[in-house]
């Protein structure tokens, strides 16, 4: 029943909506893939990889014509996160998948964390 297409079809709905607000759904993909329906860990992110870039270049587009991307800024972090995304990629190939999930897993409780108890810094009013 869990891998229905109707489930299936519910939960891309909901996690490409939390993808569009920037909380992660990608993280929660995972999450889904390995613990509710028992994929393999390197299936599920092949699977995430595939979800993830539809999600983010319609993303992209809605934000840049709000104006909210300025590409000279994003260009140098771009193409040092598709060399950094390249290199971990490799180098996840060759690590233990259950070192892998202990590190995803921790990840994830950081980022948990630090959502939990983030405040946005107060600034300071100039007169």
């Amino acid at each position: 029943m869990l891998d229905s297409f109707p489930v299936a079809l519910a939960v891309g709905i909901v996690l490409g909506f939390l993808s569009g607000l920037g909380i992660g759904g990608g993280s929660l993909l995972i999450l889904w893939l390995t613990m509710v329906l028992g994929l393999a860990q390197q299936t599920a992110r092949g699977i995430n990889l595939l979800f993830f870039l539809p999600a983010a270049a319609i993303s992209c587009l809605f934000r840049w014509k709000q104006g909210a991307v300025d590409f000279k800024a994003i260009l140098p972090a771009a193409i040092a996160g598709c060399a950094a995304a390249a290199a971990c990629t490799y180098l996840g190939t060759m690590l233990d998948l259950e070192l892998l999930k202990k590190l995803f897993g921790i990840l994830l409780i950081g980022t948990g964390l630090r959502e939990l108890f983030y405040r946005p810094q107060k600034r300071n009013k100039k007169s």
